[in-house]
């Protein structure tokens, strides 16, 4: 079923209108603090509510109010959007739910049907993070790169276009926005191999208005809003020689989409590079340009045509997959005694950017995060001063901040009370070695670097374990130095949102949901959510009561690569929910399920050290993305160690080549070999033993 819905909530809400939102209703949305009608409450994308009925002295008295069940158990990074008592929300495979904010009621569910083989193609789980609403609609994204508009009403489809080639592995994860009766969406997959742009929809009909390419079109023009900078950008690519000229370059807009009415432009944050190794994707030329515009900037163009305004390139020629797709805050600060139109930014690369809106000229950059790529940003030119070593040209490099960065997708806010903007960051490093074998295979991994597997040494893995670092990070960005820091559980913490009570909310990789305080960092209130809460919390208010939500799951990235570093990976039946919190509040959430996963002895198989070292190497390159580095899964996908096809040769190469893609496992025929199935078949029983004799 696409849509289902329930007739007496719907006579409910039928009573009540459909969500009438337009651009003044955002624009003046501090008047409507009861609402949360975009992605970041206003178009500033603040992330502050105004309400402050709970607040520093009564938040410890704050308990469930109601919870939902998604009906996909996978990543939820949704941040929900409030309008009119209504709650609008997606989960994993880009469902849509319509939800009675006050009581968590089903009033309707719209699930487009994505092809699961299209999970295939999705770098970070089939997430969404979240929905646009404008005049009566209710517009998504979908992980197979359609834009669907439903009514917002009845939840009933009114148009679908898709945005993207679907022969490429393209995805679309990000929420669209809405401004001038259009919508703005992005997509991803640049390390599949595809070229990144943002469309512009008309929001009634469907039709696309415009698009700008974030990469240059080597050969030709696009007929697109971008054609007048091709040139400019051009110059910094390598004409000639480069995977770029076969993958498209990447650059994908996967997240920060930002609509700014004061200086009438559309800011975006462009992605990583494709391959991520500058030196393979588009290799120097002695006396070139060779910083890759527009990778790992943000771009600013009209928001009706989308003719390019300006620029500010935050990476620049980036190989380490420092995008800068992260949440971009617009605010006016008072710097130097003027008051400056400012836009606010801190990327994977591990700086805090203050940018001018009228010109994206750099007007202070601080350090939020350990790095050893570079030491700073040089005033003078903007532009970063770098570790040269980093770029691992000709030796490995152990770099931070890793591909995860120093901050990631989860939304930061920033308090009109404190100034303050609070950041969840993160310290893990990576290594990166060029890859001198790298093939550019179309639709997979295509990062031309190489990583060591996890250390066979348990406690080196435990080191390692313990070097992963998360904080909370209350930072000044006037003054652009820190104000508190909360060390945290683990990395990879959820999105933070503050309020007029003085507090500011957060949800951990481990399952909590916390608030503290927004002055001091103390905190005030803990809540066990049950699962992982990564998106950016939200509050809002119906009938003078104030309600907080956040969305819990496991899944997300962190969830599948790296889940030797979670601290309690699931042992229990998946689910994903919308937990609504509220003063006084006593519902409770169904008592937590454990269960002991055993380990069916592995199969012994016969193989040497170069063999094992093989299967080390074709495991890393193709299998580690969704499967957790040493096969230690984060408890999302299928734990390899524990697979019963590890028991079978033939089954296992079956699944590797093909057998069960319907369910979104890749077919990997074209380039993993029978020889090579059965090599990294005998690594992973050999993981598979040590966990074995651990139980």
């Amino acid at each position: 079923m696409r849509y289902a819905w329930a007739g007496l909530a719907l006579a409910l809400l039928a009573a009540c209108g459909p969500a009438q939102v337009n651009e003044r209703r955002i624009a003046n949305a501090d008047s409507e603090p009861g609402n949360w009608m975009t992605h970041g409450r206003t178009y500033s994308e603040d992330r502050y509510s105004p309400l402050d009925a709970i607040n520093t002295e009564n938040v410890s008295e704050l308990g469930l109010a109601w919870s939902y069940e998604l009906r996909e158990p996978r990543g939820a990074e949704a941040t929900p959007i409030v309008v009119d008592g209504v709650m609008y929300v997606t989960s994993a495979w880009s469902i849509v739910y319509a939800l009675d904010a006050a009581s968590g009621r089903e009033l309707w569910v719209y699930d487009p049907e994505v092809p699961h083989e299209r999970g295939a193609s999705a770098c970070c789980d089939v997430v969404n993070r979240g929905v646009a609403v404008w005049n009566g609609r209710v517009y998504f994204g979908t992980i197979d790169g359609r834009l669907i508009a439903l009514d917002a009403r009845t939840g009933r489809r009114v148009w679908e276009e898709v945005t993207v080639d679907q022969s490429r592995p393209y995805t679309i994860t990000g929420a669209p926005r809405a401004a001038r009766g259009l919508i703005f969406i992005g997509n991803g997959g640049a390390e599949f191999g595809v070229r990144g742009y943002v469309s512009a929809y008309d929001a009634a009909s469907g039709r696309l208005r415009w698009r700008f390419y974030t990469t240059p079109n080597p050969r030709e023009i696009d007929d697109a809003a971008s054609d007048s900078v091709r040139d400019r950008a051009l110059a910094t690519w390598n004409p000639d020689v480069g995977a770029w000229l076969e993958s498209g370059g990447g650059g994908t807009a996967w997240d920060a989409i930002v609509f700014d009415p004061e200086t009438d432009t559309l800011w975006i944050g462009v992605g990583n590079g494709a391959p991520w190794n500058r030196e393979i994707r588009s290799p120097s030329i002695e006396g070139r340009n060779n910083d890759n515009l527009f990778l790992s900037s943000v771009v600013g163009v009209d928001p009706d045509t989308g003719e390019y305004k300006c620029h500010y390139q935050e990476t620049p020629g980036e190989t380490w997959d420092y995008t800068g797709t992260q949440p971009i805050i617009l605010s006016t600060l008072t710097i130097g005694g003027a008051e400056r139109r400012v836009l606010l930014h801190a990327p994977k690369n591990g700086f805090f950017y203050v940018i001018d809106r009228s010109n994206c000229g750099l007007i202070s950059a601080g350090s939020i995060a350990t790095q050893t790529w570079a030491s700073g940003v040089d005033m003078a030119t903007g532009r970063p001063i770098e570790n040269a070593e980093a770029r691992f040209v000709s030796r490995t490099a152990i770099v931070l901040p890793s591909p995860f960065g120093a901050h990631n997708w989860h939304p930061m806010s920033m308090s009109r009370q404190t100034g303050l903007v609070y950041i969840p960051v993160q310290e893990m490093a990576q290594d990166y070695t060029s890859d001198p074998a790298f093939v550019y295979r179309p639709g997979r991994w295509n990062t031309a670097t190489v990583h060591a597997p996890l250390p066979e040494d348990r406690a080196t893995r435990a080191a390692i374990r313990n070097s992963m670092q998360g904080f909370l990070l209350a930072w000044d960005p006037v003054n652009q130095r820190e104000a508190w820091r909360v060390r945290l559980e683990a990395p990879w913490n959820g999105g933070t949102l503050a309020t007029a009570g003085g507090l500011v909310f957060q949800g951990t990789l481990d399952g909590h949901f916390r608030a503290y305080n927004a002055r001091t960092g103390e905190r005030l209130w803990d809540y066990d959510n049950q699962a992982a809460t990564m998106g950016g919390p939200v509050s809002y208010a119906i009938d003078g009561q104030q309600y907080v939500a956040a969305l819990a799951s496991y899944g997300t990235l962190f969830y599948l690569p790296a889940g030797f570093g979670i601290p309690n990976p699931p042992t229990e039946p998946q689910r994903g929910r919308v937990n609504v919190f509220r003063l006084g509040g006593t519902a409770q959430l169904p008592p937590r399920e454990l269960v002991r996963l055993p380990v069916e002895r592995p199969p012994t198989i016969r193989a040497n050290a170069a063999t094992l070292q093989r299967g080390a190497a074709v495991y890393t390159q193709f299998c580690m993305a969704c499967h957790g580095f040493g096969a230690i899964s984060g408890g999302v996908l299928p734990d390899l160690r524990r697979s019963a096809s590890l028991q079978d040769a033939g089954v296992w190469a079956q699944t590797v080549h093909g057998a069960r893609a319907a369910n979104g496992m890749p077919d990997f025929t074209q380039w993993v070999s029978d020889g090579d199935a059965e090599a990294m078949r005998a690594y992973v029983a050999q993981e598979a033993m040590t966990l074995y004799a651990e139980q």
